[in-house]
């Protein structure tokens, strides 16, 4: 073989190894929202590696009335790898071999795609490396479900409402199935109707100085909240409001929401003197550009529906905000 005819066959080598590389990663990604292929040996996820993940990534999620699981899990054997595991959104591959390792490589198989290589000699090492990493993992598996969706709710038909960037200078991805049910001079109220129940997305502004931000901000956002919507949600007889439910204080978090501190709770709202009740997420965020505090809330009413996914898809709306300012014609355009 000549030098030009090797230069040659390495050459398609080369193309058809790329060409198989990228058709591999162009491949479509059919799972579910907020699910997880965990690949791992029977052995393993029968034992306490298995009872530890299932802890970790399908205990209950925070702030809903039953429990639901955080993420659903399925659970492959490892030789399962090669075929159409692959293809799901989010994936766990857990290994006992000589390495201990822990790597996150994303679009290796599909696209987009989350692959976490979890390895280590003993059952200790793969615990180890499964404590030390289980944030990062929820974190980048929940950032990467509510982008998904997101871009879902984008490529959808969106409701066009003037007011939100009039009144509050924002953007927001809303689906058209929902309507605007109630507007009054500082607040809105948006209602998808589901089958046997339906989904509510609330927005209003205070002065900044409302929430202060200390110790105490859970009390009053609780209060705020139930001064508001007591006001505005009624139930269907007499004598009868929103408040947040009693019996089990919400949950309160700091995160940040286009590059402004917010406030999230959590938690079961209740018609007082009726019965109906359901789950809520609230957002009060701090403006300090407009000297504000923003709320944007989402509540469900589903009796004989899981709200897991319900309520994500509330947490995906209200995370979709994009701020307004006005500039020198008077227009709106995107702020910092």
């Amino acid at each position: 073989m000549n030098k030009a005819q090797f230069f040659f066959i390495l050459t398609l080598i080369l193309f058809f190894s790329s060409c198989n590389k990228k058709e591999k990663n162009n491949r479509t990604v059919y799972t579910k929202h907020n699910e997880i292929a965990v690949i791992i040996d029977d052995e393993l996820w029968n034992g306490e590696i298995g009872d530890t993940l299932r802890n970790k990534f399908a205990g209950p999620i925070l702030g809903l009335p039953q429990e639901e699981p955080l993420f659903t899990i399925n659970q492959y054997p490892v030789k399962l790898l090669e075929g159409f595991m692959s293809n799901n959104r989010n994936i766990i591959l857990i290994k006992k071999e000589s390495k201990s390792r822990f790597d996150l490589v994303e679009n290796e198989f599909a696209k987009p795609q989350l692959v976490f290589h979890i390895s280590g000699e003993t059952v200790k090492e793969l615990l180890d490396s499964i404590q030390a990493n289980d944030s990062l993992i929820i974190d980048r598996i929940k950032s990467l479900e509510i982008s998904k969706y997101q871009q879902e709710l984008k490529n959808d038909t969106l409701l066009k409402n003037q007011k939100l960037k009039n009144k509050y200078r924002i953007l927001l991805d809303i689906p058209a199935k929902y309507k605007l049910v109630l507007k009054t001079k500082n607040f809105l109220w948006f209602k998808k109707e589901i089958t046997s129940g339906n989904l509510s997305l609330i927005v209003y502004q205070l002065p900044y100085t409302s929430i202060k931000q200390n110790n105490n901000a859970i009390k009053r956002i609780v209060k705020i909240r139930d001064s508001i919507n007591g006001r505005f949600i009624r139930g269907a007889i007499s004598n009868t409001k929103m408040v947040t439910e009693s019996a089990f204080s919400p949950y309160f978090s700091k995160i940040e929401i286009a590059g402004r501190k917010t406030y999230e709770t959590k938690g079961s709202w209740e018609m007082q003197n009726d019965y109906m009740n359901g789950p809520f997420i609230n957002y009060c965020i701090f403006d300090d550009k407009n000297q504000r505090i923003l709320v944007l809330e989402g509540f469900c009413y589903a009796p004989s529906k899981q709200k897991r996914d319900l309520m994500f898809e509330l947490e995906a709306i209200i995370k979709s905000i994009q701020f307004l300012k006005p500039n020198k014609s008077g227009k709106s355009k995107l702020a910092n």
